[in-house]
């Protein structure tokens, strides 16, 4: 069986979209720009134009920032109190920067997922996936002795 072939779990397919590589093969990109899902995988070929992340990995990457960096300016509020304009100074770059960071490997394991579970135009990719591959028999696999 090719690598190709093999299942991919749902943890694969997401891990594999995070890292930023097509969710079947784990090879090809998966974008062709920042937040472009490219239109198939150039290693591959398996279609990937389906995807409908719209705007739920800018949700997931707002919450996970949010829960790391609130509580600590909070913590370096409470020991130190330190100017505003120095607050903003630190906490604006952050927080800016880790969200561009985390945006584009949330965006690639949302569309990993949503290959994976066949949503959306990914259903007949699904479907591929879950029929055996039919191998052809000849004859000389029927004759006995």
């Amino acid at each position: 069986m090719r690598a190709s072939q093999q299942s991919v779990s749902l943890a694969q397919g997401m891990w594999r979209g995070f890292r930023m590589r097509c969710p079947r093969c784990g090879q090809g990109a998966l974008f062709r720009r920042f937040l472009k899902v490219a239109d198939h995988c150039p290693n591959c070929d398996e279609e990937l134009f389906h995807h409908c992340a719209d705007d739920f990995p800018a949700y997931l990457v707002i919450a996970a920032v949010g829960h790391v960096i609130v509580p600590a300016i909070l913590v370096v509020e409470t020991a130190y109190a330190p100017a505003l304009w120095l607050q903003l100074f630190i906490w604006l770059p952050i927080t800016t920067l880790s969200a561009l960071a985390l945006l584009q490997p949330t965006k690639g394991a949302i569309v990993g997922l949503q290959w994976q579970l066949g949503m959306h135009g990914f259903d007949a990719s699904k479907r591929r996936r879950l029929v055996p591959s039919q191998s052809r028999i000849s004859c000389d696999d029927l004759a006995v002795g």
